[in-house]
């Protein structure tokens, strides 16, 4: 991809999810993920149906008059977004890749951090961690993470969630709001994801796509394994090889849903041509 080229598609994407934050998610992400306390700001005159436990005896006293504190927010909050890039991500039938989906769901993530002022970091993931980008506030250090979505070349196709739950936890010692997006097609990372949300605010979003959840009776073809680079030969009008797959895909899908959940952690999926747009406020609003 050109310069020119990841430009326009940088800009295209800015426009798309920077409308969605601005109007939708701002206020929504704000109300979900609360500041770590609330901080004494003034003081000012008791108004009616103001509580009384806020009232500053000593400011009263001095004037004879009831005063109450003020408190505000404080926010300064950190999002980590973590994103699978491993090969499974290059798949997608109709709306577009899973990783196209992706990229706009974490774009829109990290427009919403930005208009509340807080600290948006990126980890890059296969079987191994691909790129880390500290977390810094602003637009310009948005629209590089956005670059990176859109043009990283991972060097493995693998993945390994538990890994990247790891690097989370050595480089982020205050807790985190933490999205980790991917299509979840793994296993073997529930113990790490319970340690992981005990120490950070955990949510998992599986993006996938609807033909991926069984496979169709096209005869003998050959199949990519998009992991692994391999092509292999598959008798898809056997009714064993098709059940076998079924019960594959639901497993993982059921282990990512139980892992989350045992993990006290939060959990959403969105297929490729659904609306993530309803998925996350939806989501948003059941966590406020």
């Amino acid at each position: 991809m050109d310069t020119k080229e990841l430009l326009k598609k940088v800009r295209k994407i800015e426009i798309k999810t920077r409308r969605l934050s601005d109007h939708i998610f701002g206020g929504e992400y704000h109300s979900t993920f609360k500041g770590r306390g609330m901080t004494f700001s003034e003081v000012r005159q008791y108004q009616f149906g103001d509580d009384v436990r806020n009232i500053d005896w000593n400011v009263t006293a001095r004037y004879s008059e009831p005063f109450v504190k003020v408190f505000e927010e404080e926010r300064e909050l950190t999002m980590m977004l973590v994103v699978d890039v491993s090969g499974s991500g290059l798949f997608g039938t109709r709306n577009g890749f899973k990783k196209d989906i992706i990229t706009e769901i974490a774009a829109t993530l990290a427009f919403s951090a930005t208009q509340n002022n807080d600290k948006i970091g990126l980890i890059l993931f296969s079987d191994a961690i691909e790129l880390y980008i500290p977390p810094k506030k602003g637009r310009s250090h948005v629209l590089r993470i956005i670059r990176e979505l859109l043009e990283f070349e991972p060097k493995s196709q693998k993945t390994d969630i538990s890994e990247a739950l790891s690097f989370l936890s050595k480089v982020m010692k205050k807790k985190a709001i933490v999205f980790v997006l991917s299509d979840f097609m793994a296993e073997n990372y529930q113990r790490t994801l319970k340690i992981t949300s005990g120490r950070h605010d955990v949510t998992g979003i599986r993006v996938f796509d609807a033909k991926e959840e069984e496979i169709p009776n096209l005869g003998m073809v050959n199949m990519l394994d998009e992991e692994t680079g391999k092509t292999i030969l598959v008798d898809t009008s056997s009714k064993s090889v098709r059940n076998g797959y079924a019960k594959y895909y639901r497993e993982r899908q059921e282990y990512f849903r139980e892992s989350f959940r045992k993990s006290g952690a939060g959990n959403l999926s969105t297929r490729v041509d659904e609306s993530y747009v309803k998925k996350l406020l939806g989501y948003f609003k059941m966590r406020a």
